[in-house]
């Protein structure tokens, strides 16, 4: 037992000490190599490479350092050397090529690359091996030859499409590539997805190349009818270059010819409503509609054109009364005809638009009591219906049914997100009603809310409360501020913005300015006053730079500049100002992704 204790440590000490010295040698040579002293260098690889002949890493950067060193005589008797286990294999005949054109010698290069060329088989992982290792030496030519030699042994058109269309548009043959793209036939394997992929890389926003793109797939859609992915890709086409208009016919007629009732419809003005092309959305809800009342899609479309036109109204901050009364009677009938929507995001979407566009809160009071009342609700969708229902209840200035309201959900969502929301709603309505020790009672705990938004909207209205309560407890302006700051929530923006002056005038140094320069900002933008409202917000960032306000007013000047005034590069000013200046804002994330957008020229904001 002993003595096999013995040769086995006896064994282990060899191997380690073998290890380590080929580790040592390889640590040389690499050090030499970077140091350039590349003879030097070339004599510690050769010690590594023997220590370990088949390694193909070592063997590489052996091989470098000996054309580095311009030891092309070695360098060939290397490669001779490792031909001697490896008689077919192609990628030493690319060494040997390389090592000609490290001396000059072009010809006698290209003749061993195409000797190479002729040695593949059509094995994938060999193809895909030959064509890194001409890339790797710059001769992406070879590379393209390499994946144009194995689709031809394999006598299948399809294959190598991605790389080789890719090569050729970067040889800029792109009536080639676009050409070896579509004949993938993208339809086989769920390919087309991969075809989008590689032609987006191909064409970009080239309006030329997307010309060249169009004219191809077209004559593939005459050259085969049949085929319905080649329209499926011109429609995609279409919509990558904002031709909205030709993407609608060609889904249409998609559509109709593959008698699909509205299915192709439907997604195609979902993925228009998804990028903002809400026009062109609404017209395919209504094309649907036009096939009649009795297929299957008709109040699918309805109810989606119905939710389109109510982001618009809620994304137009210049939106007319009249338009919002059109919906609303537009909603009605709907729900009328439909009733079971009444259980969906449809109907709270009407009552916001009779409470907040319409001004009619009571009757969007007395649409949601109908929605809660319905069977068949879920919990969350019935707590989330009351905390609406609560805050019509303040538009209508029922403040004690609000509150009532609210604490129904907050028993209801004791241990839940929803639950801490309506707890915050109920404390800021007692802010509303000048109930500052009970709302403080109530933020001090939501502060610790595992919701950030919560957290951080309890810590503002905590602040705001604590720091505007004078040592002389004069509770006037605070209270005045409160009740315009409800004013404000109650689209009653005259009063409240008659109560807000007035407490500038009668208290012109209170601590509330920069609260009060951030409310008439609000406002201003709700009256579209931008250059009013970065009026303000300016005078928040130079004089209240360090309070908790600074970095809001920051945020809200560079989205004032991108959303409504479109100028993107006074934008990207205030978002790296924020990042540079607050980078514990709250903000921080956003910023940095609406900067990175602006600065690859997207504008993510409608």
């Amino acid at each position: 037992m002993k003595r096999t204790i013995t040769y086995i440590t006896l064994f282990l000490l060899c191997f380690c000490s073998t290890a380590f010295a080929q580790t040592d040698a390889l640590t040389k040579a690499r050090d030499l190599a970077q140091k350039k002293e590349f003879a030097k260098a070339a004599d510690a690889y050769a010690e590594a490479l023997s220590d370990n002949p088949g390694n193909a890493e070592v063997y590489h950067e052996f091989l470098n350092t000996l054309i580095s060193a311009k030891d092309f005589r070695t360098a060939e008797k290397l490669v001779n050397g490792q031909m001697m286990n490896r008689r077919q294999d192609p990628l030493l005949v690319i060494d040997l090529g390389q090592i000609a054109a490290a001396q000059g010698k072009e010809k006698k290069a290209d003749e061993y690359y195409e000797q190479s060329l002729q040695m593949l088989n059509g094995d994938d992982i060999l193809t895909q091996q030959v064509a890194l290792a001409f890339t790797k030496v710059n001769r992406e030519d070879y590379t393209l030859k390499t994946y144009e030699r194995a689709r031809d042994l394999l006598r299948n058109p399809y294959f190598y499409s991605g790389p080789l269309s890719r090569l050729y548009a970067k040889t800029g043959a792109i009536d080639k590539a676009i050409y070896t793209l579509l004949e993938t036939n993208p339809g086989q394997g769920g390919q087309l997805e991969d075809v989008k992929t590689s032609m987006l890389e191909i064409l970009g926003t080239d309006v030329k190349k997307q010309q060249q793109a169009q004219k191809a797939i077209i004559k593939k859609i005459n050259e085969q009818p049949e085929n319905p992915f080649y329209a499926e890709l011109l429609t995609w086409l279409y919509t990558q270059k904002d031709d909205w208009d030709g993407a609608l016919i060609q889904v249409q007629a998609l559509d109709e010819r593959n008698k699909e009732q509205g299915a192709r419809l439907i997604e195609f003005a979902r993925y228009a409503g998804k990028l903002e092309a809400n026009e062109y959305a609404v017209k395919a809800y209504e094309a649907i509609m036009e096939k009649g009342k009795d297929l299957p899609y008709y109040s699918i479309a309805l109810a989606e054109k119905l939710n389109v036109q109510f982001r618009q109204l809620q994304n137009d901050p210049a939106f007319k009364k009249e338009t919002a009364l059109a919906l609303e009677k537009e909603y009605a009938q709907f729900l009328q005809q439909y009733p079971h929507y009444y259980v969906t995001q449809t109907v709270r979407d009407y009552a916001t638009i009779l409470a907040i566009y319409a001004d009619k809160p009571a009757e969007a009071v007395e649409v949601l009591k109908k929605v809660i009342d319905q069977p068949g609700n879920s919990k969350t969708f019935t707590g989330e219906t009351k905390l609406q229902l609560a805050d019509y209840y303040i538009l209508g200035g029922k403040v004690w049914d609000a509150s009532l309201t609210y604490s129904q959900v907050d028993k209801a969502f004791k241990e839940d997100v929803l639950g801490e929301e309506a707890r915050f709603r109920n404390a800021k309505l007692a802010y509303y009603r000048g109930d500052f020790e009970w709302a403080q009672g109530q933020l001090n705990v939501l502060k610790a809310s595992t919701s950030e938004l919560i957290a951080n909207d309890a810590l503002y209205l905590s602040v705001l409360i604590t720091e505007n309560i004078t040592e002389d407890s004069n509770y006037v302006p605070i209270r005045r501020f409160a009740h315009a700051d409800l004013l404000l929530f109650r689209n009653k923006d005259n009063d409240a913005q008659t109560l807000l002056d007035s407490i500038m005038t009668a208290f012109p140094e209170h601590p509330l300015k920069d609260d009060i320069l951030m409310l008439k900002a609000k406002l201003a933008v709700k009256h579209l006053e931008y250059t009013q409202a970065l009026s303000y917000l300016k005078e928040v960032q130079e004089k209240y730079k360090e309070d908790v306000l600074g970095d809001d007013a920051v945020f809200s000047s560079a989205e004032i500049y991108q959303k409504y005034l479109h100028q993107n590069d006074n934008a990207k000013k205030y978002y790296e100002q924020l990042i540079i200046d607050y980078p514990g804002s709250t903000y921080i994330q956003i910023a940095r992704t609406r900067l990175a957008d602006l600065q690859s020229g997207v504008n993510t904001l409608p």
